[in-house]
């Protein structure tokens, strides 16, 4: 049995995810499921099978056979802000100190740090500049340099300082820093001048036993005795008295000033304006806001406003964690959205080789081959891995699908070598596989026509040209005849949906190996395709065709080259006229 889906938390260790083309088909499923149990079987950990579309009837049916899930679905793998933030940042709450906010940028090297409240929801952030800016000395206003709003208690930890009696140590208030390094009668005389009450002051001094015995009669806030030194026990008791605190720090009288000054809460020093990120949001989108002379750094918060992160500009820097293993595509018309944002690591396919530039070399297996399923299981014959019995009835089935049991002229002697080698390996044989999935179901029925046109849907640019083929495989086609009208419509309405110079359905019938093709196209296009025309005239027979890629394309190329020759530019021309059957 193929390994389960992994769980969230694998998912979270930036995986790389193996992943087909859009709107995939069994091929690009089953080879996307195979590769990863490839890698897995080699020792690579952490490769994860994906898909970029909806399941059909015959992947169902194909995967309940092999007892497989469906491979895990992303949407779009466009960078995130979850991808590139610092989740659980450090961060202080708004009634922290200067000195603890000092203490963490400094320890850490960082630049932003986010300001939470007690349940931590984020309230805005602190930058050095802005720490920085409340010690400058303010030349026109030097009563401020002194004013500091805190706590003894604060005060006592900022100062690491010892205790010897402190009152209401946790009150919030505005206090003024003096030092008693004067005269005692010039000292008091300076003081009144600034009109700073007692109950305000804050006095550091050494053992100027006049001074303490002073300050502590006018019941100033706090004595605040530097150096260690101490403190004689009547002082002490009259302080208790008066109700004035006294600490004794062990540093000298100017360290001890400054340190108070650190003690103040930053309260009135963070930034409270912020647009919050939230961790969904497209890093593009991102990079616009810090392009558009944003802040260096963006707070990321949850639903709830609680705080998830921080993204700095540096952030954007550093590579995306999502990487990408293309099966089955090497186009970006083709790939997942996103796919060019990230970082592609392999490239595994057997189609023909489309535009793609990636800024380091990485491994490109391309071989002219039916599948990609051939390809990977070659890859488990050559490194002598047998595959279990469920795995290599995937790979059989993306081999027959693409190469309708080796009935297809995409088909090679390699690709049945492989199917040999894998029905060895098996518990199925291959006929009676191919006979589950070509009568597993018809799209067309199973369908809404806009899904069928849809179904198995590929974007091509040829000479400057923009179009698209579908493919859908039938048993006959009755099915096809009972929708024909509605698929027409769907078929032009995807042609005016995605742009397009032109849309074609391709519906085979697997049973005759002939095809019928639906065009929805300018005039002039369809006048010049030379297959007979069935009914109407969006309708072709195209016999013995069943190949979109070998055959189909390349017929679809020439139409364009000779148009071109002519001097008739398609795309101008597609342009111009709308597509037909639109609204009808």
């Amino acid at each position: 049995m193929v390994p389960a889906l992994p769980s969230p938390e694998a998912t979270r260790k930036a995986p790389t995810y193996v992943i087909g083309h859009k709107n995939p088909d069994a091929d690009s499923i089953c080879s996307a499921i195979a590769y990863a149990a490839f890698k897995e079987a080699r020792g690579e950990a952490g490769y994860i099978a994906a898909r970029c579309g909806n399941s059909n009837a015959r992947i169902d049916a194909i995967l309940e056979r092999f007892r497989t899930p469906l491979p895990l679905y992303l949407s779009d793998v466009s960078p995130r802000v979850h991808d590139m933030m610092t989740p659980s940042p450090l961060a202080v709450v708004e009634d922290a100190t200067c000195a603890e906010a000092l203490k963490l940028i400094d320890a850490h090297g960082i630049s932003v740090l986010p300001v939470i409240s007690a349940r931590k929801r984020a309230l805005g952030s602190l930058t050095l500049a802005s720490l920085g800016h409340h010690f400058i000395p303010r030349l026109d206003k030097p009563r401020a340099m002194r004013q500091v709003r805190t706590s003894l208690a604060r005060i006592v930890q900022t100062l690491q300082a010892t205790v010897l009696h402190v009152v209401d140590e946790h009150r919030l208030e505005e206090l003024f820093v003096r030092i008693g390094a004067m005269d005692l009668g010039t000292f008091w005389k300076i003081s009144a001048q600034d009109n700073i009450s007692a109950d305000q002051s804050l006095i550091i001094l050494g053992d100027r036993r006049d001074v303490q015995q002073r300050a502590i009669e006018l019941g100033i806030r706090a004595l605040i005795i530097s150096g260690n030194l101490p403190v004689e026990p009547a002082i002490l008791a009259l302080a208790k008295k008066q109700g004035v605190s006294i600490l004794v720090s062990p540093h000298d009288t100017a360290t001890t000033a400054w340190f108070v000054r650190t003690a103040a809460t930053i309260e009135g020093l963070f930034e409270r304006k912020f647009t919050a990120l939230n961790t969904d949001t497209r890093i593009a989108e991102v990079r616009r806001k810090f392009a558009q002379g944003g802040p260096a750094a963006m707070i990321v918060t949850g639903d709830d406003g609680t705080l998830q992160g921080v993204l700095t500009k540096t952030d954007l820097l550093k590579p995306v964690p999502t990487r990408l293993v293309l099966v089955d595509h090497n186009e970006l018309t083709q790939a997942v959205p996103g796919a060019d944002e990230v970082t592609i690591t392999e490239i595994i396919d057997h189609h023909r080789l489309g535009p793609m530039a990636t800024p380091q070399p990485i491994l490109f297996l391309n071989e002219p081959v039916g599948s990609t399923c051939t390809i990977v299981a070659d890859l488990f014959r050559r490194h002598s891995l047998k595959p279990s019995a469920d795995l290599a009835g995937l790979m059989m089935s993306g081999l027959i699908s693409d190469t309708l049991l080796l009935q297809s002229p995409t088909s090679t002697p390699k690709d049945a070598e492989i199917l040999a080698w894998l029905e060895s390996h098996a518990e199925v044989k291959a006929k009676a596989l191919a006979k589950l999935i070509f009568s597993s179901g018809s799209v067309i029925l199973a369908s809404t026509p806009d899904k069928v046109v849809r179904a198995d849907f590929k974007i091509y640019d040829e000479e400057d040209v923009r179009f698209a083929v579908s493919q859908v495989e039938e048993l006959g086609f009755d099915n096809f005849w009972q929708h024909a009208k509605a698929l027409t419509k769907a078929l032009g309405e995807l042609r005016a949906d995605e742009k397009l110079t032109f849309a074609v359905l391709l519906v085979t019938d697997i049973n005759t190996q002939n095809s019928l093709m639906l065009v929805k196209a300018d005039p002039e296009l369809i006048r010049r395709i030379s297959y007979p025309h069935i009914e109407q005239d969006e309708i072709f027979d195209l016999r013995g065709v069943v190949s979109r890629k070998k055959q189909l394309i390349p017929y679809l190329t020439s139409l364009l080259k000779e148009m071109q020759a002519d001097g008739i530019s398609p795309a101008a021309r597609g342009r111009t006229h709308p597509p037909h059957g639109k609204g009808n």
